[in-house]
Formats: C-alpha cells, sequence, structure tokens
C-alpha cells in the first residue's frame, strides 16, 4: 500500500512541474506574441510607405486577425489570475489554448512578412535597380546596329522563312529599350512624389522590357550559329540519305520500305539547288524525319525476313483447330453446367476472348476469311493455336469436375450394369472419348439428370 501511495504522489509531482511549465510558457508565449505585433504594425507602416497599400493589403487582413486572436488569449490569461479559484485541469485547458493562440499568430505573421520582404529589398535598391536599368538600355542600344547587320548577312543567304523568326528582332528591341527608358522616367517621377505603388509597377515594367530585349538582341546571334550548325548536319544527312536509298535496294521490297524510299527520295528532290536561299531547319527536319522511317523500315523488313512467313493453308488449319476445340469445350461445358467447376468457366472464357480478338484482329470473321496479309500471318497463328491450347485446357478441367462429381461402384450407381456405358466405365479417357465420339455422352447426361 505504502508503494501505491508513493507512486501515486510522485505521478501528482510530475504533473504538478507540467503544469508550472506549461503555465510559464504561457506568459513567455503572450509577450512574444504582443512584441511581434507591435514590431509586426511598424514594419507594415514602413512597407505601405515604401510598396502601396495595394501590396500589404494582405499583412494587413493578417495583422487584424491576429489582434482578434491574440484579445482571446490574454482575457483567458486573466481568468487565471482573477478572484475566482481554478482547478487545475481548468488552468491547464486555458494555458494550452494561450500557448496555442500565440503559436499561430507568430506563424501567420511569418508567412506574411516573409511575402513581403522580397518586395521591400527591392523597393529599398530602387535607385540602383534604376541605374541598372539605364546602363542596360545603353549597352543593348549599341548592340541594335549589330542585329541589323547581321540580319542583313543571313538575308543574302536563308530564305524569308528561314529568317521569319529573328527577321524583326532588331526593331522590336528598339521599341523594348525606348519603353524601357519611358518605364524608368514614370518610376522616378511617383516615386519623387510619394506614389511609390506605382513607381515600383513602372520599374517592374521596365527591367522586364530590358531583358525581352535582351533575349531579343541574342536570338539573332544565336541563329546564325544554329544555321550554321544546321547547314554541316544537313550535309552529313544528305550523304547518309543516299546511302540508305542504296542499302534499302538490297533489302527486301516490302510496302513499307517501298513507301518509305519514295518518301525520301521526295525530300531529297525537294533540297533547293545551289545558290539559291535555303531554309536549313526545314529541310534538315525533314529529311531527318524520311531517313529514320526508312532506317525503321529496312529493319523491320530484314527482321521478318529471317522469320519464316506461315503459308495460308497453315493458318487456315490452325483456325479451325482453335474453333473446333471451342466447339468441343463448348458444348461439354454447357452440357453439365452442374458440375463443371469455375477453373474449367474460366479457361473456357479465356480461349473465346482470344479467338474473338482474332476475329477483331483480321478485321473480319477469321473462319471464313480468304487471304491474309503476310505481315499478318504469324500473329494470327500464334493467336488461334493460343485459343485452341485454352479450349483444350478447359477441356480437361471440365472432364476432371465430371470424374471428381460421378458417384464411384455399387449396384444401381454410376458404373452398374444397366448405366448408360453398357458397364462401369472409370478414368477419363473413357468419358472423353465418349464426348469426342459425336457428343453423345453429353446429351444422354443432361436427359438423365435433367
Amino acid at each position: 500500500m505504502a508503494g501505491f501511495w508513493g507512486k501515486r504522489k510522485r505521478e501528482e509531482q510530475e504533473l504538478a512541474a507540467q503544469d508550472a511549465d506549461l503555465a510559464k510558457r504561457a506568459g513567455s508565449a503572450l509577450v512574444a506574441a504582443d512584441e511581434r505585433v507591435r514590431v509586426t504594425a511598424d514594419e507594415l507602416a514602413f512597407a505601405e510607405a515604401e510598396l502601396g497599400q495595394g501590396a500589404t493589403a494582405e499583412l494587413r487582413v493578417a495583422l487584424g486577425s491576429v489582434r482578434e486572436h491574440l484579445g482571446e488569449a490574454f482575457r483567458l490569461n486573466q481568468l487565471n489570475f482573477d478572484h475566482v479559484p481554478d482547478t487545475a485541469e481548468e488552468l491547464r485547458t486555458r494555458n494550452a489554448r494561450i500557448v496555442q493562440l500565440c503559436e499561430w499568430a507568430e506563424d501567420v505573421l511569418d508567412e506574411r512578412t516573409a511575402a513581403l520582404a522580397d518586395q521591400i529589398a527591392r523597393a529599398r535598391r530602387a535607385p540602383e535597380i534604376i541605374a541598372g536599368v539605364q546602363a542596360d538600355v545603353t549597352r543593348l542600344r549599341a548592340r541594335v546596329p549589330q542585329a541589323r547587320d547581321t540580319v542583313g548577312r543571313l538575308a543574302a543567304r536563308y530564305s524569308s522563312d528561314a529568317l521569319a523568326q529573328v527577321a524583326a528582332n532588331a526593331g522590336e528591341a528598339e521599341q523594348l529599350l525606348g519603353f524601357a527608358e519611358h518605364g524608368v522616367g514614370v518610376a522616378e517621377r511617383r516615386r519623387d512624389a510619394g506614389q511609390r505603388e506605382q513607381a515600383n509597377l513602372a520599374l517592374e515594367a521596365a527591367t522586364e522590357s530590358v531583358r525581352r530585349a535582351t533575349a531579343l538582341l541574342d536570338a539573332v546571334e544565336s541563329f546564325e550559329v544554329e544555321a550554321l550548325k544546321a547547314e554541316s548536319t544537313l550535309a552529313a544527312i544528305i550523304e547518309d540519305s543516299r546511302g540508305d536509298l542504296v542499302a534499302a535496294s538490297d533489302a527486301p521490297q516490302t510496302r513499307e520500305v517501298v513507301a518509305a524510299a519514295s518518301e525520301l527520295k521526295a525530300a531529297l528532290a525537294a533540297l533547293p539547288a545551289a545558290g539559291v536561299n535555303t531554309d536549313p531547319f526545314t529541310h534538315l527536319t525533314s529529311l531527318r524525319t524520311a531517313n529514320t522511317a526508312l532506317d525503321a523500315a529496312i529493319a523491320t523488313a530484314r527482321a521478318r525476313a529471317g522469320r519464316p512467313i506461315p503459308l495460308l493453308e497453315h493458318v487456315h488449319h490452325a483456325i479451325d483447330d482453335a474453333d473446333r476445340q471451342l466447339a468441343v469445350a463448348r458444348n461439354v461445358i454447357t452440357g453439365h453446367r452442374g458440375w463443371i467447376g469455375a477453373d474449367a468457366r474460366t479457361r473456357l472464357a479465356e480461349a473465346e476472348r482470344v479467338r474473338f480478338d482474332l476475329d477483331q484482329f483480321l478485321g473480319t470473321a477469321a473462319a471464313t476469311v480468304a487471304g491474309i496479309d503476310e505481315e499478318h500471318r504469324e500473329q494470327a497463328m500464334l493467336m488461334a493455336r493460343r485459343a485452341a491450347t485454352l479450349a483444350a485446357e478447359a477441356l480437361q478441367l471440365a472432364q476432371r469436375d465430371i470424374d471428381s462429381s460421378r458417384p464411384q461402384g455399387g449396384p444401381g450407381q454410376w458404373g452398374g450394369p444397366g448405366d448408360w456405358g453398357g458397364g462401369r466405365r472409370s478414368g477419363s479417357s473413357d468419358v472423353l472419348g465418349g464426348i469426342l465420339g459425336g457428343l453423345v455422352i453429353g446429351s444422354v447426361l443432361d436427359g438423365f439428370f435433367d
């Protein structure tokens, strides 16, 4: 008994220590949250001065919500120290709620102030950013004449279709640089007038214009290099394509090979004569596509030539065999529904599904199809043999179920002198022989048991 009371006293002491620590945490959290609200209010005032009220709306709403919930936390804290005595459980619940509210307030304010941190940093660096934009405009404007000269030089070598993506880049870049200068001027005037939000928007627009102008001028310079690379690659593709046409003449002349070779010849014939402005990118794409298609067709034809193509008679024989196997298995299973288990019925359903897929594959009834393309014969034979195998397995499973369900021995039971077999029959081979002998057994069994 002494041990029980000692253990209980220790538990009460530990719980009291935890309550004291929770109360201390609640008081510290209230002080920290109150200070954070005061600091955030100062940051909000500074952010509104730098960014305007539109950019700081979310922080303002969040600060109002935090103040409302912290008011609840302060009211709970007052209840802990009023004249009304509280139980330990009540104190514990209030302090936990205070800690929860204060932590939530800290998280909300952290999230909202972090979202404004980058904008405030840019606003503080506005004079530096303005100077950078002006320097970039001056530097890029010096590149505009070079871009015009490059486009003119390229126009003497490449077609207008090839130059369509960069022909107007110099003019567009010059317009963007003019817009950037205008945006910088607007930003400076609005900033001097105290309209910080509008000044920041104008500065962001100017910065984006400089970025787009840089991309346009860079595209002109990179186009010249990419066009040279495309011409070099095109020459190699032309040589490779001519070699592939020679190889295609030695490959099996299947329909795919002949069609792919014709497309490649047409692509080669479409190449412009020497001295004519070209579009190397378009020609390279068309030649590469035709060359790849011919390679694939040759590889397929050679792989097919390495495999013997089944004779049409053999395919028809496989289809007929599958239909016979399915007919036997279907008649046995449907004629002995009470005896056949799920395995045999499932195997028959699989066989019928494969047989149906064979008709879909050939596009007509396989049993009456007159001709089958050489490229389809192998697959058709495989599907027919698969259907026949599944049907044979279904018949074997059905025979097993029949044998296991048939009573064995004894007068008046199956196997007696007066039974359908003229004597006792045991073993699956006897029943299977009767099934294959005109399916008479199935009909007799139906009539007997019905």
